[in-house]
């Protein structure tokens, strides 16, 4: 058997990155690739396993008991971010971790400071993947993807351990969004699921942000700067204006907790024409609906100033907070943490300031909560994540199969 951390140093070598400006399913063919060859480890175990069309794995583990258990499930995506290369990944292991800044890279002066990220002082002692400062590690998330295979290649070798059917899943393109858009819980065939993705060590999630994304175009109008007068309509100025009407006090680098934002990720253009896109972030889902009526309205305003039509928007709802879900289903997150706490890992119950594939699915019938991997600063150079928490969490994955065993379906 691979150990979890072998896993994991072979998967992020994969360059996996999602591509929100493709138009295909998976957005590209490098997660096919890797699709592949999960399947390939899968059968090779002996187990059940299917890429389909769409590009996801699915396997299934066969129960070895005869009590009427339900069916649990595990998920995780094989996507990295589109904003931080994924590509020729160099993952480095820092052994008993001392507690100083780690040098990344000497020659570019990439440093991992404990200044800069204090989390770092809970893990002194302990052995820290990182990256080498040019790309995403790519926990975000082949640490789920190491954690789910190792722990189901565990439970079909150690056959005393008695467990009912077990599914398990690997997603494409969840980073831009659309990593169930086409997944059939039907066909999957699970009552409850968790996804495995991201979030620090201990952490057990079961709210998010409702989310939207809205991408703005800014139409100008050129000509020669020296005849500009009465005519030039700027549309990066127009851009810029449009930006300032936005809530200073509702941006990621100034809310936490359960504040949310308005955020614009890329901007492109010219004075002819200008693409801003955004994303709007709450989970009161009164305020999300107020965020997205003020976003409109700024439009109205600017359209009022410069013209009919100078401005144009395309808002779509993302994803919505699965609490709502979860709460009617509670008994799956108290199966998780009794799970955990047998683990040794102490429960940390708390909000994503982002989203999962787990949000969606949880809406479309499959309630599925969210469980660490264990990394920290996901979508940057200076990600890392320390090898006891994969550890730690395939353990906890064990103890939730074992703990459905002892129930029965309603």
């Amino acid at each position: 058997m691979k150990t979890v951390v072998e896993r994991f140093l072979e998967y992020v070598k994969f360059d996996t990155q999602s591509d929100e400006n493709s138009q295909t399913f998976p957005s590209t063919e490098r997660q096919i690739a890797f699709a592949k060859v999960l399947k390939a480890e899968i059968a090779q175990m002996g187990i059940e396993v299917e890429l389909d069309e769409n590009g996801y794995v699915t396997g299934t583990l066969e129960g070895n008991i005869d009590n009427n258990v339900p069916v649990i499930g595990f998920i995780a995506h094989m996507d990295t971010t589109p904003e931080v290369s994924g590509k020729d990944v160099n993952p480095k292991i820092i052994k008993n971790f001392d507690g100083k800044d780690i040098i990344l890279n000497e020659e570019k002066d990439i440093v991992l400071r404990i200044s800069d990220y204090p989390h770092l002082k809970n893990y002194i002692g302990k052995d820290l993947i990182v990256t080498d400062g040019s790309t995403v590690l790519g926990a975000d998330d082949k640490a789920g993807i190491a954690e789910i295979m190792t722990a189901i290649e565990y439970l079909k070798n150690h056959q005393e351990i008695k467990h009912g059917k077990v599914k398990f899943a690997f997603t494409a393109d969840e980073e831009i969004g659309r990593g169930v858009d086409k997944f059939d819980i039907k066909k999957f065939g699970a009552k409850y699921a968790y996804t495995f993705d991201g979030g620090e060590f201990g952490s057990l999630e079961f709210e998010n942000f409702n989310a939207a994304s809205a991408q703005v175009v800014i139409k100008g109008k050129n000509i020669h700067p020296g005849l500009a007068k009465g005519i030039m309509k700027n549309a990066i100025r127009i851009g810029s204006e449009f930006i300032s009407l936005l809530p200073q006090d509702q941006k990621p680098e100034v809310t936490s907790e359960y504040e949310g934002f308005f955020h614009m990720y890329q901007e492109i253009g010219s004075v002819e024409k200008v693409i801003q896109k955004y994303i709007i972030r709450d989970h009161n889902k009164i305020k999300f609906e107020s965020k997205k009526e003020f976003f409109k309205s700024c439009v109205e305003f600017m359209n009022k100033k410069y013209g009919k039509g100078t401005v144009e928007l395309l808002l779509k709802d993302s994803y919505y907070n699965m609490r709502e879900i979860i709460e009617k289903n509670f008994e799956i997150i108290e199966i998780a943490k009794k799970s955990m706490i047998e683990a040794g890992v102490e429960p940390v119950i708390k909000s994503i300031r982002g989203g999962t594939d787990g949000a969606r699915l949880s809406f479309m019938g499959l309630p599925t909560p969210n469980i660490f991997t264990g990394g920290h600063n996901f979508h940057s150079i200076y990600e890392y994540i320390p090898t006891f928490a994969m550890k730690k969490a395939v353990e906890v994955i064990l103890n939730i199969v074992k703990e459905f065993a002892k129930t029965k379906k309603e």
